[in-house]
């Protein structure tokens, strides 16, 4: 791969290679909403050494890490593709959000008074939860099922992408704010416990999510994306 190709957009980039999801995450390079910004315009943004960056790709490249070994998305059928993505990431969310918002709640109640930022916290992610459960609906009840026979129902699974990406983007500006609200989730000093394990699984589900969203919107959808083809 030629990561000085001033064509290559971030979402491509982690496509083909997997790996660099890590070095992506170091930057805080939005890879799923932002996947069709170009690589080299990010690198430039952020003032990053190009040649220190391409250098992390390529051994993130080496490196080969083992959640990708024996996974390759591309190649996967849409049907086969939806099917993994309601196990792993739908099932995950289920499970997660309200764990989070119990969690968040009891950190409320225990710390708002020393710290009031947790009250828009807690609001964000009562809207990021609430969005995302009726998200997670739309997709098992009418995009999913739609690939059974892509086909004949294409502009279908075109409308309906047009609506889930911008879903998505509307979820990705929720999980800056909720970053910027907790200072990339750095722990006060008067944490807790509770605390501490709260802002540990919103940076979990935050990079739950981007990978969500990168194999929906970058993979499974790419083709009905309109943005993609203007």
């Amino acid at each position: 791969m030629n990561y000085m190709d001033k064509n290559l957009t971030v979402g491509e980039l982690i496509v083909q290679l997997p790996a660099s999801e890590k070095v992506l995450k170091k930057y805080q390079v939005d890879y799923c909403c932002g996947g069709n910004r170009k690589l080299w315009a990010v690198i430039s943004e952020l003032e990053l050494d190009p040649k220190e960056f391409y250098l992390e790709l390529e051994a993130a490249r080496k490196e080969e890490q083992n959640t990708y070994k024996d996974l390759n998305f591309t190649e996967m059928e849409p049907l086969v593709l939806s099917d993994y993505i309601n196990d792993r990431h739908h099932s995950y969310l289920r499970r997660s959000l309200p764990e989070i918002g119990e969690l968040l709640l009891t950190i409320v109640r225990v710390h708002g008074v020393n710290h009031p930022e947790l009250y828009e916290l807690y609001k964000q992610f009562g809207k990021l939860r609430t969005d995302l459960e009726q998200h997670l609906l739309k997709e098992e009840i009418m995009l999913f099922p739609a690939f059974e026979v892509e086909v004949e129902n294409q502009d279908e699974i075109r409308r309906l992408s047009a609506v889930i990406i911008s879903e998505h983007e509307a979820a990705g500006e929720i999980l800056t704010i909720m970053r910027k609200i907790t200072d990339d989730y750095n722990l006060p000093d008067d944490a807790c416990a509770t605390f501490e394990r709260t802002y540990n699984l919103l940076e979990e589900l935050e990079q739950d999510l981007h990978q969500h969203i990168h194999l929906e919107n970058n993979i499974l959808l790419r083709e009905y994306d309109a943005r993609s083809n203007n």
